[in-house]
């Protein structure tokens, strides 16, 4: 690490002012800082420094999301071997959902990195580090067949409009990751219904397992379709068999995640370390997790009481972790930015996240995936929530002031 740090000391000159290449120092700070914590000294007030920035913080997240990254190029490669009638090992299953994933990452990063680096230029101040988990949490939540142009498209929308109009990191209203997400599905629904295509490409196995790829629903597209149908017909009675024991869609395939659907959303399991490492790290508010569950699990067993359909009568504990619920309340609610951020707030705000989610996506076929809808929506409900709580706590110490 000396033997680094020294070369970017040495070539440090070249890129402050008066250097050859200061034009680029933007780019020169943010692989510096991303390197090493930065040595700046504070020189007026009293501050509390440490090693923990926010590159480091953002760094931590990613590593939170990995076990979801790893498990769903899998899974990719799992659902196109099973769909061809194919066995095939870990690696083989791997790198055909490589080949899926890592466009979809290299094209994130490079179109949202490249806008970063344009407005920070512009604005002569250093990069903001937010797009680092951002510019990973946008193809987890985006299906595997989307087009590279749509995720390019979808992330220049959401980093311009969702958050440097509004002045950057920090700044920002709403989630930058939901936010392309939502471009996408009211721009182009079609790829964004709720299908699956099953891709068509070559394995290590040879050009013979080329095939034609297939489309196929997700759990919560297959639900949406019972929607306003007798709960009784054969058709609907078959699409319900796929969430029993031995189906498709049953409890034990969705913790596990080996079933059709967005790229890092299907495991629970790969969520759920991910979830510890964010508590443990501090990094993760508990309470927004806690209470977005309970939502989303009071919600559910509402919906069972009143059982007007086949969708609601999907078990509680089933219908949270199917779609995006666990992701989104993990990676998603979490967001400090544009989360709630009193404690008191952070409950009202969870709960209300995980309640409206399983809503959404019930009573509206048209939303299959409420939580997207559900967290943007909460996003702009945050600051109303703080206030509101702060103006409880303001309300009850005066009371106590006239009581004394």
């Amino acid at each position: 690490m000396k033997a680094l740090h020294k070369l970017i000391e040495s070539i440090k000159p070249h890129f402050e002012e008066g250097g050859k290449l200061s034009k680029f120092w933007v780019v020169f700070d943010s692989l510096e800082t991303f390197t090493f914590t930065p040595g700046h000294v504070t020189k007026s007030g009293s501050h509390i420094r440490d090693g923990i920035d926010l590159k480091r913080t953002m760094f931590t997240v990613i590593v939170a999301l990995i076990p979801a990254l790893l498990f769903g190029t899998w899974n990719i490669g799992d659902q196109y071997f099973a769909s061809i009638g194919q066995d095939a090992d870990l690696l083989e299953k791997m790198f055909v959902g490589a080949i899926k994933v890592i466009p979809l990452i290299v094209v994130s990063y490079g179109v949202g990195l490249g806008i970063e680096f344009y407005f920070a230029a512009k604005r002569g101040h250093g990069i903001n580090e937010g797009f680092l988990v951002s510019g990973m949490l946008i193809p987890l939540i985006m299906p595997m067949d989307v087009p590279l142009w749509m995720v390019a498209v979808a992330v220049a929308f959401a980093v311009i409009i969702g958050k440097e109009v509004f002045g950057g990191t920090g700044m920002n209203i709403v989630n930058v990751a939901l936010t392309s997400r939502a471009f996408l599905f009211f721009a182009y629904p079609k790829q964004m219904s709720g299908e699956i295509w099953i891709h068509d490409v070559a394995s290590s196995k040879g050009a013979d397992l080329l095939v034609d790829g297939h489309t196929g629903a997700t759990a919560l597209g297959h639900l949406a379709g019972t929607v306003g149908k007798v709960i009784d017909t054969p058709a609907v009675q078959g699409v319900m068999g796929l969430f029993t024991d031995g189906g498709m869609f049953s409890l034990h395939n969705c913790i596990i995640g080996n079933i059709p659907g967005s790229i890092g959303e299907t495991s629970v399991i790969a969520i759920l370390i991910g979830a510890v490492v964010l508590i443990a790290t501090g990094i993760g508010s508990l309470r927004i997790m806690v209470s977005f569950l309970v939502g989303g699990l009071f919600m559910g067993f509402l919906f069972n009481l009143m059982g007007m359909n086949a969708f609601m009568t999907l078990a509680p504990l089933h219908q949270i972790v199917i779609g995006g619920f666990m992701f989104g309340m993990v990676f998603m609610a979490t967001d400090p930015v544009t989360a709630a951020s009193t404690n008191t707030g952070k409950i009202i705000y969870g709960f209300l996240g995980g309640f409206l989610s399983i809503m959404i996506r019930v009573f509206n076929p048209a939303y299959p995936e409420g939580v997207m809808m559900a967290i943007l929506f909460m996003n702009v409900m945050a600051p109303m929530i703080d206030h509101y709580v702060l103006q409880a706590n303001i309300n009850r110490r005066q009371k106590r002031l006239q009581n004394i």
